[in-house]
This record gives structure tokens, C-alpha cells and sequence, in this order.
């Protein structure tokens, strides 16, 4: 028997979003829609001289699989990379598209999201706060970098 789409676990983390608040002055913003079901995230970002997140706020308006991955990544993105982000967003993309896909260490809450694998639709949305935040702290780091040059 396979697990359902939307279980108890999706629907109390869509309710618990953390970091809901949008930052003042952040060195980079993005805001992600998804083409599919309009699913939208907005995320703001600094990052520390070392090129870690060091403050995130975000705005969720999506379905409650967005919902519940912009909590868990609300859970664990301070203190991350820009690398690392991309690394969990482009594990999580594998994961959602083979069974065989793992997930990085530190990221393995995602696992939650396994009963969508057969439901590609639904994808777009999952990674849609992933997506947004890899895109703003790439982002970050090429204005931190100016910067630093001029």
C-alpha cells in the first residue's frame, strides 16, 4: 500500500512554516512561480563573509506541498552555501525522479516528499522554495563579489 500524497506529516509541517518574515535590505530576493499550479515563493537573503546564509525571511503562497518544503528548508538554510543549496535542490529534483535518488546528508526530512515521485506535476511545486533560494544566494554572492572589487 502506498502512502497518500498529502499525509499528516505534509499537512503539519505546511502549517508550520518558519522565517515568514520578509527581510528590510536583503543582498538578493528572488520569487519563484510555479508554470504548473501557481504556486509562488519569495525568498530574501544575506549571506556572511564566508558566503553563508546568516539571515532568510520568505513568503509562501502555494499548495501544501510548497508549503511543506519551504518549511523544511526554512528548518535548515541557515549556516548553508550557496553550493550546498544547489546541492540539496539538485538531490532533491533526482530524488523526485528516481527511486533510486538520495538525498544529501542534513536534507533526508525531504524523504517525506516520496509519495509525489509519481506525481511529476507536483514536482515544480516541491522544489519551488529550493529553487529560489539556490537562485538568491548565487545571487548574494556574485553582489557580495562586486563589491569586494570595486
Amino acid at each position: 500500500m502506498t502512502e497518500p500524497l498529502y499525509n499528516t506529516r505534509i499537512l503539519r509541517l505546511a502549517a508550520e512554516i518558519p522565517l515568514q518574515a520578509r527581510l528590510e535590505t536583503p543582498q538578493a530576493s528572488v520569487q519563484k512561480v510555479s508554470p504548473i499550479c501557481g504556486s509562488r515563493v519569495t525568498v530574501d537573503l544575506d549571506l556572511d563573509e564566508g558566503g553563508r546564509v546568516k539571515a532568510f525571511g520568505q513568503e509562501v503562497r502555494a499548495c501544501a506541498l510548497g508549503q511543506a518544503s519551504a518549511s523544511l528548508l526554512g528548518e535548515r538554510v541557515m549556516g548553508q552555501s550557496a553550493g550546498q543549496l544547489a546541492a540539496a535542490r539538485d538531490a532533491l529534483r533526482l530524488f523526485l525522479g528516481d527511486e533510486d535518488g538520495a538525498l544529501p546528508t542534513g536534507w533526508e526530512d525531504y524523504e517525506v516528499f516520496a509519495p509525489a515521485r509519481p506525481h511529476k506535476a507536483r514536482h515544480p511545486s516541491i522544489l519551488l522554495a529550493l529553487e529560489a533560494v539556490t537562485e538568491a544566494a548565487e545571487a548574494a554572492l556574485t553582489r557580495n563579489r562586486k563589491a569586494a572589487a570595486e
